[in-house]
């Protein structure tokens, strides 16, 4: 059973989108907080109605995003 629902999170256009890794969701913000309030709405309605349990989770699991940076902002040529 899982206790955390991980998304991806990328900056693009000035639009922060989240892909979930272990979780059908995708949604956006145009800031980074927008995105953060999107994100726990969208898993709220995910699990609306649903036992956390029957869709592989653990009764009260946590959100971990993570966020890409760009090279260009590092300094890598690649």
């Amino acid at each position: 059973m899982k206790n955390i629902i991980q998304f991806f999170v990328s900056n693009e256009d000035n639009t922060y989108t989240a892909e979930g890794v272990n979780i059908p969701i995708v949604t956006e913000g145009k800031t980074f907080e927008e995105l953060m309030t999107n994100i726990i709405d969208a898993v709220k309605l995910f699990f609306k109605g649903e036992d956390s349990a029957s869709l592989g989770f653990g009764p009260m699991p946590s959100i971990l995003t993570s966020f890409e940076l760009p090279a260009n902002l590092y300094g890598s040529k690649a």
